[in-house]
């Protein structure tokens, strides 16, 4: 699934038709990616009017038409964006298309686990606002991730970072680079970290996100060498630290991959004696 990288790369895919006026729509409106949405009211509203706006947060995207007009996309495990010639035919798996005189805007999701959005209002939509705050933004503090920890304090590491309400964007390699990173096992529970471990894996996770942002955001590159993200899939798979074989499991219901040496697990504290 896309994560918070790839989401800002896909959302720059339609900046082609930013300013650009769309004449016409085309939408396969039985498709469960519009689940809760009024087709003929997006395909209404939007003709006739200007892309005005394009955002990221986390695994969501925004698009602003007009000055109310909110499209909201989420690509699910499948989705796509792309822009092509306003000639284009559109295909079976392309379910939304925006026509401008110059471009065809597209959203395909072949297995649709995607979904689309849409609203009318001055301010963005309540979903949207009520987003948890980026995790490279200064909102997202040391205090905010201590928190987390105690209200989660017996979910595994791994678990704990792929939940959406908590940190936006972060899915399957993330979560895996950020623990290697800070060298701690996916399953050590949140509880059991010090408030070393937690202003380490606060750090880290801001600078992960920020590096996924200059590089795989920016469609430049992917990123360093170093990173395990580089070795995670590799036959053989050895970790770029040490060089020990790398493990895979499920974990938090996803296949997780980590480093048994960088990463052992977290002594349970002692007991106090009575």
């Amino acid at each position: 699934m896309p994560e918070l990288a790839e989401v800002e790369f896909s959302r720059q895919q339609w900046n082609p038709g930013l300013g650009e006026k769309i004449i016409s729509i085309h939408l396969h409106s039985q498709k469960r990616i519009f689940r809760g949405t009024s087709t003929a009211l997006l395909a209404r509203t939007i003709q006739g009017r200007y892309l005005r706006s394009s955002h990221a947060h986390g695994k969501q995207m925004l698009f602003r038409f007009g000055s109310n007009a909110w499209l909201g996309l989420h690509l699910g495990m499948t989705g796509r964006l792309s822009t092509a010639t306003t000639s284009h035919s559109p295909r079976s798996h392309e379910h939304l298309v925006l026509r401008t005189a110059r471009h065809s805007l597209i959203f395909q999701d072949p297995r649709l686990f995607g979904r689309v959005r849409f609203d009318l209002s001055p301010q963005p939509p309540s979903w949207w606002s009520k987003l948890p705050p980026p995790l490279h933004s200064p909102k997202f503090s040391k205090q905010k991730l201590q928190t987390i920890c105690s209200r989660r304090s017996r979910a595994p590491l791994k678990a704990l970072l792929l939940m959406q309400q908590f940190f936006p964007g972060i899915g399957n390699w993330m979560a895996d680079e950020i623990l290697w990173q800070t060298q701690l096992s996916p399953r050590t529970q949140a509880g059991l970290l010090s408030q070393k471990s937690i202003s380490n894996l606060h750090a880290y996770i801001r600078k992960i996100c920020r590096v996924a942002l200059r590089t795989i955001g920016q469609g430049k590159s992917t990123p360093p060498r170093s990173w395990l993200f580089r070795h995670r899939w590799k036959a053989g798979r050895h970790c770029p630290r040490c060089h020990h074989s790398l493990e895979r499991a499920p974990i938090g219901g996803r296949t997780t991959c980590w480093c048994p040496v960088c990463q052992p697990p977290t002594p349970l504290p002692r007991a106090t004696p009575r």
